[in-house]
């Protein structure tokens, strides 16, 4: 839609109504922000913090990730990786290169920060320290059927024809549209400043480390002259999670050098019935639980899931009744299950296969090429798990047995 078509079509819209409201501005929140400006539509991006701010993230941005960029947008890339060292909670090393990159490595700040600004130069408006204490679509702060009210916590309402939820897992959006999550984890994470000489050895190559515990793992991420280093876990045994970061660090050689940060935060991953949407509210991103279950891997779900979202939004801001606008709710919701949906039902799949069997993943993916190049092709965006799974027999095979145990 062209933005002469879109004024020509709202010349008699209330100015005081925005047409879309999107509450986030990580990656999910602008890029929806982005595609309904884009599409010419009156668009507020909303931020609780000031911007650029610091997100407990590996930062890894694979193929499909970076197709879902809004043209000509430059990642700030720390690193460029070739080459991944596995090893099964610390034996085992092995080292897989490729002549061709993997996946580039960023700092959330400035990639979020990147895409806000993306946002505004397509017209959308950014307000930060923007709290929202509670979503309306019903009651006196709305004024008609058509339009949903958004409350900040200060008391101001600020209305719009369609609201995307992009503020998180744990945000008011989710919580309103009654989003239901089946698998949380907890990440722990330290930026390690290292010296050159250290951080030479890590330029271009990560290692991917499967933890003691099941479905963990470790990560090195280096940028420049710091270390990403991180564990993830089931959640329910903080305490094992915080030992294997700390027996993780220690045999790395990295436990001398002291972190600029050290963070931590869950990952949920939303059930098979959970809601997108509610009336004129979208969600998308981590605060719809969506993300890849076995690897965690949010990124590239949040920028494709958000830029959908932006996309029917402007349709549902265009709905002038609520059997259309749920009816565009409904496309969006099966727009997400039928690409999202499935790779996350392939990576559930996934994640079991790893709890019950690390050693023989490990094994696949360091002695038979085939693992290699597919684990490649999924990095760098050429082929997806779920593609993966229809195409290939034996992996169809193996995935049908673990289900049955």
């Amino acid at each position: 839609m062209s933005s002469e078509n879109a004024d020509a079509g709202h010349e008699h819209e209330d100015s005081s109504v925005w047409d879309v409201v999107v509450v986030g501005a990580g990656p999910a929140g602008a890029s929806a922000a982005y595609a309904a400006a884009v599409a010419g539509r009156r668009v507020l991006l909303l931020e609780k913090a000031e911007l650029p701010r610091y997100k407990t993230c590996g930062g890894g941005i694979i193929g499909y990730s970076r197709d879902s960029l809004p043209p000509g947008f430059e990642l700030p890339l720390r690193d460029r990786i070739h080459a991944v060292t596995f090893s099964l909670n610390g034996r085992l090393a092995r080292t897989r290169r490729s002549k061709r990159m993997l996946f580039g490595l960023i700092n959330r700040p400035e990639f979020d920060a990147g895409l806000v600004e993306e946002a505004q130069k397509a017209g959308a408006e950014l307000r930060t320290g923007a709290t929202v204490s509670r979503v309306e679509q019903h009651g006196a702060a709305v004024p008609d059927r058509r339009t949903v009210a958004v409350v900040l916590s200060g008391g101001e309402t600020v209305l719009a024809r369609a609201v995307v939820g992009a503020d998180g897992s744990a945000g008011r959006i989710g919580a309103h549209v009654g989003v239901k999550l089946d698998q949380v984890d907890l990440g722990l994470e330290a930026e390690i400043p290292v010296p050159q000489t250290v951080a030479e050895d890590w330029a271009g190559r990560v290692l991917i480390d499967w933890g003691p515990m099941p479905g963990s793992y470790g990560w090195v991420f280096p940028k420049g002259d710091t270390l990403t280093v991180g564990v993830i876990s089931a959640r329910g045994d903080g305490g094992g999670t915080k030992r294997y970061l700390e027996d993780f660090v220690a045999r790395l050689g990295l436990a001398g050098f002291e972190p600029k940060i050290s963070s931590g935060h869950l990952t949920r991953c939303r059930s098979d019935d959970s809601p997108l949407s509610r009336g004129r509210v979208l969600v998308c991103g981590d605060a719809a639980g969506l993300l890849e279950p076995w690897t965690r891997e949010g990124i590239s779900f949040a920028l494709r899931s958000g830029r959908l979202a932006g996309e029917w939004a402007v349709r549902v801001a265009e709905s002038h009744d609520a059997v259309d606008a749920r009816r565009q709710a409904l496309n969006y919701a099966f727009a997400i299950k039928a690409g999202l949906g499935v790779e996350m039902s392939v990576g559930r799949r996934m994640l079991k296969l790893f709890e019950r069997r690390p050693g023989v993943l490990h094994a696949v993916l360091t002695g038979f090429r085939p693992a290699w190049n597919a684990f490649a092709g999924i990095t760098r965006g050429t082929t997806s798990l779920a593609e993966l799974v229809r195409s290939h027999p034996l992996a169809q095979r193996a995935l049908s047995t673990m289900d049955r145990k």
